[in-house]
């Protein structure tokens, strides 16, 4: 039996954005101590953190530094360097683990995974070349979606091919990088399951989620899902064969496409706390950061009782273009509550933070919620 890390340890975070800063101040409300080391200085989750190291990630002997002085190591992006972790795992134990991150951070390994472990994905092919990617569009036809294999996120590094004549430009486009070819899939809506593992392999979920995006970029998350009940089953199951297949210790989400006919095909997936269960810090007995720290610090996994339908709505740089956002224009509705990430800089595409509301039902939660990021630039 592996021993829990208690309360009084300290946790180390590499990365620094808005997930390592929630993920410290639920670590701190717990009674840990928090490390984050990233390139960057005053960064979102430094702010949070009671040590905060500011060197590259390719800095192995500072990672190992840094390994040293913790108790257990997590990330809170996928972008971190394989080598990162590995480094770290030297000293400290890595959840959920350098194999998990190696073969989510790159979309070929990760959907390989997925199909040869029998999860059902979109049709796809690897791409190293022209000459494959002209193949592979005879093969899967068009349209189609080409991806950056590697370091890809929010929408970045994905092109669509509409007809066969623009498979030169698409790949010029990427740069000749390694990529995936994808079907290109008409879907009725995405969704995404928050789901947690422990290191006793306990299990536990928040749902399924139905999300919403603008420009490739998560805009608003809703819950209860609205999808029939035998999807809801279905997903959940999908979520867990995943999480206990990769052995992965903390929060995943796995995001989906459901398909016009029903069914649910796997689009990716997040080994780590997700965007989509940011609902969870206003709306849930055990948030998913807190779930995070309790399953990586070997705790016993929380209640996921969820209070009241619920809605999220991302915070993008964009509402910061004519100035200050009107905080006090959202916060006169009083089931909304705002959340600000702590970012030195605003810029279009950018989350600087979110908005949640509470009520009778997930129609009236996402009304609220939208009016109030309106109200934000004046809108009525």
């Amino acid at each position: 039996m592996i021993p829990p890390i208690l309360p009084g340890a300290t946790l180390g975070i590499l990365g620094s954005g808005q997930l390592g800063r929630m993920l410290a101040i639920a670590a701190r409300r717990m009674g840990y101590r928090v490390h984050t080391l990233s390139p960057d200085c005053d960064s979102p989750t430094g702010q949070g953190a009671d040590r905060e190291i500011t060197v590259a990630y390719d800095d192995l002997d500072a990672v190992r530094a840094f390994a040293k002085d913790v108790h257990v190591v997590t990330f809170e992006f996928e972008n971190v360097l394989s080598e990162t972790v590995d480094a770290a795992a030297l000293h400290a134990p890595v959840r959920p683990s350098g194999t998990v991150l190696h073969i989510t951070q790159h979309r070929l390994r990760e959907k390989t995974y997925l199909r040869d472990h029998g999860f059902p994905v979109v049709p796809f092919c690897p791409i190293a070349s022209l000459e494959s990617l002209n193949t592979a569009i005879h093969d899967i036809g068009t349209p189609a979606v080409l991806k950056t294999a590697g370091f890809g996120y929010d929408g970045k590094g994905q092109i669509k091919i509409a007809a066969p004549h623009e498979t030169g430009s698409a790949y010029a486009a990427l740069g000749g990088q390694e990529a995936v070819l994808e079907a290109f899939i008409p879907f009725e809506r995405e969704v995404s399951v928050v789901a947690a593992r422990g290191v006793d392999g306990g299990f536990t979920h928040y749902g399924v989620l139905d999300n919403t995006h603008r420009n490739h970029i998560l805009d608003v998350t809703a819950t209860p899902s609205t999808v029939p009940v035998s999807i809801t089953k279905e997903a959940v199951e999908i979520a867990r064969g995943i999480l206990e297949t990769l052995d992965v210790t903390g929060v995943m989400c796995v995001e989906f496409f459901l398909t016009h006919d029903r069914h649910l095909l796997v689009n990716e997936l997040a080994p780590r706390v997700h965007n989509s269960g940011h609902f969870t810090i206003d709306a849930c007995v055990t948030c998913q950061f807190e779930q995070h720290i309790r399953a990586v610090c070997g705790l016993p996994l929380g209640a996921v009782t969820q209070h009241r339908p619920a809605a999220m709505a991302n915070l993008l740089g964009d509402l910061w273009r004519d100035g200050e956002p009107d905080w006090p224009a959202a916060l006169a509705f009083p089931g909304v509550k705002l959340h600000l990430y702590g970012k030195a800089s605003a810029r279009p595409g950018r989350k600087m933070g979110h908005l949640t509301a509470m009520a009778d039902t997930v129609e009236q939660a996402v009304e609220q919620v939208t009016a109030a990021r309106e109200a934000l630039i004046g809108g009525d």
